[in-house]
């Protein structure tokens, strides 16, 4: 599962390079009418991509479950005649978010399971650590599970891409709520000391006066002992707390602020406040003693439908889905963030041809105007931009863990004015498949 990284992976990724070029030379585009192996990882009945993720590890709970979610979803498109005929077979290894062991099972999945891209990636440290490689090596790199700002560097990674808001969009909707909402009260940062955190508190300063800040506590994701950091933020009088944390840090830092008597507001980026996640967590932290309602009133945002709204045809379409084909996953955020980065792909595939190549497929989201599918604003994909969406709505999280939008949606850049998008969200085709 995790091999020893040995010395010849620089001939070994020429090889692949060559053999690359040659599946890109052979294709016969995407006007052929039969299916060709026109690429690695594509052969005349399959697509082969690979992904890693923490399925163990401080990160795990949670976040083990999109990969599955996502594979749920190829499962139901494969049943429905795949893509061109092709079923996508996708092979994802644990990296237990742990940046020493990414590369090691990166290259695995390029040179061994010979991978047509790779595909939602999870994590920024662990990513960091594998894209430089893969771009030198021009293998898709697409839809990495995080917002980092760095996805977006399309002249030293021009074949990487982002999918969700990055975190400096997130951390300025949501910096705009609390300057305008939560006006006059006292704000502290609570955040993951690397890019994820930093980037939020980018967002955050462009929209929340400095002088309303009255402490900044960071955190690293290998030590889960935060006492000080809750209290060095209840000290300074902290009435808002905006976290930019994964769920098992949110939750620790909830269990942390009740046991301190210390109950601020709780403003919690999208990838830290899933409520179903975050309650399993605080009743398995705590051995039952807590639970769900400790996130009661905590305020983020979403750029997807939301996971409790039993109306909404892509939850309807997501969740029939998941209880189909993986019906031991719970149905929370995680589940539906990897149901909805896996129908973005398939949209990608197909418009991309029949018979596409590594290149055509980037080729594709740089100038093809794709729909958002589940997500609340459309892709922002460009020669420019990889970042995917730039738009969310601010939520509340209530009493039985459902989530209420308590704004608009808005859209924005790292840069530039916070705009209101009015537009009508894509619906789910009825078929569950994308059309192009």
């Amino acid at each position: 599962m995790r091999p020893k990284t040995v010395l010849p992976w620089a001939a070994l990724a020429g090889v692949a390079a060559v053999l690359a070029a040659c599946g890109g030379t052979a294709a016969t585009g995407p006007s052929s009418s039969k299916n060709q192996a026109s690429a690695p990882g594509i052969t005349s009945s399959s697509i082969t991509i690979g992904s890693t993720q923490p399925l163990t590890g401080v990160a795990a709970p949670g976040y083990d479950e999109i990969a599955p979610g996502s594979k749920a979803y190829f499962a139901y498109v494969n049943a429905h005649g795949g893509v061109f005929g092709r079923k996508i077979k996708y092979d994802y290894l644990d990296d237990g978010y742990n940046p020493a062991q990414t590369p090691t099972l990166t290259h695995q999945l390029v040179l061994q399971d010979n991978v047509f891209a790779m595909f939602s990636a999870l994590g920024t440290p662990t990513h960091l650590a594998v894209v430089n490689y893969l771009n030198a090596e021009k293998v898709p790199d697409l839809f990495v599970s995080s917002g980092c700002n760095c996805w977006s560097n399309t002249s030293q990674y021009p074949d990487t891409f982002g999918w969700q808001p990055d975190y400096t969009i997130e951390g300025k909707i949501l910096g705009q709520y609390v300057k305008q909402h939560l006006s006059g009260q006292k704000v502290g940062y609570f955040y993951q000391n690397d890019e994820f955190g930093l980037d939020g508190v980018k967002g955050l300063n462009d929209q929340i006066p400095s002088s309303s800040v009255v402490s900044k506590q960071d955190y690293v994701a290998t030590n889960t002992s935060i006492g000080a950091q809750i209290a060095g933020l209840q000290q300074a009088g902290a009435q808002v707390v905006v976290s930019f944390s994964v769920p098992a840090f949110t939750a620790i830092a909830l269990l942390t602020a009740a046991a301190l008597n210390y109950h601020p507001t709780w403003v919690v980026t999208n990838v830290g406040s899933d409520p179903p996640t975050l309650g399993a967590f605080l009743s398995n932290i705590s051995k039952g003693a807590a639970g769900g309602a400790l996130a009661t009133g905590m305020i983020s945002d979403a750029y997807l439908p939301l996971v409790s709204d039993a109306s909404n045809g892509w939850i309807k379409l997501f969740k029939g889905i998941a209880q189909q084909y993986a019906p031991t996953l719970p149905w929370d955020g995680n589940v539906l963030y990897g149901m909805a980065q896996a129908y973005t792909l398939v949209q990608v595939l197909k418009a991309s041809g029949r018979n596409p190549t590594r290149a055509e497929v980037l080729k594709t989201l740089e100038t093809v105007k794709l729909t958002g599918g589940p997500g609340l604003v459309p892709f922002d994909f460009s020669k420019s931009s990889h970042l995917g969406y730039a738009g969310v709505e601010v939520v509340k999280t209530g009493a039985t863990g459902a989530q209420t939008a308590l704004t608009p949606i808005y859209v924005t850049g790292n840069t530039g004015k916070i705009q209101r998008y009015t537009a009508t969200p894509t619906k789910a085709p009825a078929s569950g498949v994308p059309s192009n």
